[in-house]
């Protein structure tokens, strides 16, 4: 108990031991830990990739946030830092050089090599296209978030940055406080 004096009134306050354990502490307030971002694109200059004989991951090299730093841009992969529920995002573009000839923007989203999600805008009425996917999905530490580029599909990008690969956490595990 205190007493605080202020000119003729006098207030009275009672200190409550409390005691939290420090983890349940840290985990009401946001940390560099918890935050987990990345959003890329594939290129700076003017370059296509594709079209393969066979499936290829796409390594997206211009790095636009990397919070957390789960974004490998040597090999095109984003390793989940912490569980929970992330936001992705994929945009493909490609030109295909020339009206009426084939367009095959294409790629897959892939969680540990299993496909959970595709772009997919093939066709020969125009000469440039785009297809984008968004998802919520949750994840586990250590999953590995790739983008591979199909067989026949092919990629083009520059300084625009038309084909990108997005992904944050949205929230992680709950955490029970009991006081």
């Amino acid at each position: 108990m205190c007493y605080i004096l202020t000119g003729n009134q006098m207030a009275c306050c009672y200190f409550v031991p409390l005691y939290i354990h420090f983890s349940i502490l840290l985990s009401l307030f946001p940390s560099a830990a918890s935050r987990s971002a990345f959003s890329v694109a594939l290129t700076n200059t003017r370059r296509c990739e594709g079209p393969f004989r066979e499936a290829k991951t796409v390594v997206y090299q211009y790095i636009f946030v990397n919070l957390g730093e789960g974004y490998n841009n040597r090999t095109g992969i984003f390793t989940v830092p912490r569980s929970g529920v992330y936001s992705l995002a994929l945009t493909v573009y490609s030109d295909s050089g020339a009206p009426g000839a084939n367009l095959a923007a294409c790629a897959n989203l892939m969680v540990n090599g299993r496909q959970v999600a595709g772009c997919s805008e093939q066709n020969q009425q125009d000469q440039e296209d785009s297809t984008t996917t968004v998802m919520a999905i949750q994840l586990q530490a250590g999953d590995k978030l790739s983008v591979t580029l199909p067989i026949g599909c092919f990629l083009c990008d520059e300084q625009s940055h038309y084909n990108t690969f997005s992904g944050f956490l949205l929230y992680g595990p709950q955490t029970e406080i009991n006081v």
